[in-house]
């Protein structure tokens, strides 16, 4: 195989490239930041110091970045008119109407693009765990099948253009509204006086189980790995699950979709970032209710 191509080396691309990296491809990356940089190039990423020279000659190229608008200037400025017959997959969460105009882009360039939004977290970007959902033709999907693999424990074909952005604003549309839930109902559990291991081990046997508890407690002790034990570092920022919401809402409102939960949780996640803690994990949303309890 021809090199793999990964701009976006964060705190997901970091992990995604040093797996295909692991899986025996030749992967040269790009980030902005030097420290993004050492981190992959010490992982065995081919760093370069530039878009442009790490797409050079690359049969795919797979972007990780934070924003609709970051994926269409890289698009525009290092590949559009650079590469011919590639495949673009791009796994950040832009939004379906942005996803849908990229592709047409990409294939008026003899480029075919599919949008591949990630579930999982850093810890399944490191771990190699993600669930990848997919849109765009059957072809490309399985084209790039192969590689996702390997960074993955799911690929799923959602559908056409858009359809993986489509599951992704969805998927944490709910992530969002249930760690709301979980952080309401474990601070009345502590003011209730139920010991906090004692609670989690009952709820996640019952009817209350969810991913939000019992993979990303927002309480330290029951979850190690959660960032709740790491003063809420790392992990899938407040600014990050904000910006996914916006995105679900956009498109709530232009298919007149009813989401009450969703504008409140945005509402909350939006008060947690302008008080200056948008860039820890969307859990910190615990440490704003049990100030405003």
């Amino acid at each position: 195989m021809t090199a793999v191509a990964f701009l976006g080396l964060g705190n997901m691309g970091e992990g995604m490239a040093a797996n295909l990296v692991r899986a025996g491809l030749c992967v040269r990356g790009f980030d902005p930041v030097p420290a993004a940089r050492a981190a992959s190039n010490a992982l065995g990423v081919e760093v370069t110091r530039d878009p442009a020279s790490a797409i050079e000659g690359a049969g795919m190229v797979l972007t990780m970045l934070p924003s609709a608008a970051s994926v269409r200037d890289v698009y525009e400025t290092s590949i559009f008119g650079k590469l011919r017959g590639a495949l673009l997959i791009d796994c950040s969460t832009i939004g379906v109407t942005a996803a849908r105009a990229l592709a047409a882009a990409a294939e008026s360039q003899n480029l075919t693009m599919i949008d591949a939004p990630v579930s999982g977290g850093a810890a399944g970007a490191r771990d190699g765990t993600l669930t990848f959902m997919v849109g765009g033709e059957a072809a490309a999907v399985e084209r790039a099948r192969p590689v996702l693999e390997k960074m993955g424990k799911a690929v799923i074909h959602a559908g056409a253009s858009g359809a993986g952005q489509a599951a992704k604003l969805c998927n944490n549309l709910m992530l969002a509204i249930d760690m709301v839930g979980v952080s309401e109902a474990c601070i009345l559990a502590q003011r209730l006086g139920l010991d906090t291991q004692v609670f989690f081990d009952i709820a996640a046997r019952s009817s209350g189980q969810s991913w939000a508890l019992t993979s990303y407690c927002p309480v330290p002790g029951p979850v190690p790995a959660a960032p709740s034990n790491r003063d809420f570092a790392g992990g899938f920022s407040t600014d990050l699950m904000l910006k996914d919401l916006r995105l679900a809402l956009e498109e709530a409102d232009r298919l007149a979709a009813a989401t009450p939960l969703s504008a409140a949780a945005a509402a909350l996640y939006a008060a947690l970032a302008a008080r200056g803690d948008g860039g820890k994990d969307f859990s910190a949303i615990i440490e704003f209710l049990q100030q405003r309890s």
